[in-house]
């Protein structure tokens, strides 16, 4: 970790997660001497750690010069040694409140301080929303069978011809199910109503798969299992009664949440959604010299590799920005 320095920074990245990382790589190696902001770890409403939503991944095989695979954090670990190789200072504190009405920018710290930048990435992802059980969380962060990603994880052999579970009605929970399908030997979509609110023909991509069935008017009350799942409680929204279901793995797709709420009141643009809007063709926010990248920005593929791409997007694009108006 560094001590903030009373000078204004050339860039200051926020997050740290593969877009937060890959962008102090490359701002590192184009000498802008980056400092990035990690974030502390937060428990409530579910978990979050610095280094983002890979920290709870067990295993990545998706992720390119990987061939047999690598846990999440230990990839995280790998990218920040070397944001860190090439000079990245590192700061364990949020950024709480951001102030782009005047240059250079003003940034305040969960520790009290007052950081000046030149250009800013925010690269702080986008958290899964959880039913935030106990078993649920602790499975989570084990390994044990229970994630928010069916894209990430759902190709594991742990899954592979096996009994899933699936909680949510949207389009996302349908894209997950129909993913599952082609891994395992049944996929069973968990919806607390009597109808989806996915769109027909994401429905309807799902329901004409042999392996899949939708349980309605259920929700799940507790998750069951030790190391690894084992099967869910439900409790039918009509008639309130419980059964139990045999599971080996449960995907919860009910939304994710942009970590923006930090950005209230400094005239970034975001979406309905509270995702940042993004300038069609590059990481430009509509403030020049905030740059976005990763999750916060991405609410259509949320995987590792595109996050990390759009980290060198932002990066390339604050240091031409820089350079364009007299800070390099």
């Amino acid at each position: 970790m560094t001590d903030q320095s009373t000078a204004t920074e050339q860039i200051v990245i926020i997050g740290s997660g593969p877009a937060g990382w890959t962008a102090a790589i490359y701002a590192a190696r184009a000498q802008l001497n980056p400092v990035c902001y990690v974030g502390v770890p937060k428990q409530d409403p579910g978990p979050v750690l610095p280094g983002g939503q890979l920290m709870l991944t067990t295993e990545v095989e998706n992720y390119p010069g990987f061939p047999d695979g690598i846990t999440g954090p230990e990839m995280m670990g790998k990218i920040q040694e070397q944001a860190e190789r090439f000079g990245t200072r590192v700061v364990g504190e949020d950024i709480v409140s951001c102030d782009f009405s005047s240059h250079p920018f003003t940034l305040k710290t969960s520790g009290g301080n007052e950081i000046k930048a030149n250009s800013v990435v925010i690269a702080t992802g986008a958290t899964a929303n959880w039913l935030n059980q106990e078993n649920e969380q602790r499975l989570a962060r084990s390994g044990g069978g229970v994630s928010a990603c069916a894209v990430c994880d759902g190709a594991l052999p742990m899954f592979r011809d096996q009994p899933l579970g699936v909680i949510g009605g949207g389009d996302t929970a349908m894209e997950e199910a129909t993913y599952l399908t082609k891994f395992a030997s049944k996929v069973y979509v968990i919806h607390r109503r009597d109808e989806l609110r996915a769109s027909k023909i994401m429905q309807e991509r799902f329901i004409s798969q042999p392996n899949a069935e939708v349980l309605w008017n259920k929700t799940v009350v507790d998750v069951l299992g030790d190391e690894k799942i084992s099967g869910v409680e439900l409790e039918d929204t009509v008639t309130g009664e419980h059964s139990t279901m045999d599971l080996t793995g449960l995907f919860v797709a009910i939304g994710h949440t942009p970590t923006t709420g930090f950005l209230e009141g400094s005239g970034i643009e975001m979406d309905e959604n509270n995702y940042i809007r993004l300038d069609s063709r590059t990481s430009a926010t509509n403030i020049p010299g905030v740059f976005a990248a990763g999750d916060v920005a991405d609410h259509e593929y949320r995987q590792a590799i595109t996050a990390a791409g759009m980290g060198c997007q932002a990066a390339l694009d604050a240091e031409r920005w820089l350079a364009a108006n007299g800070h390099s």
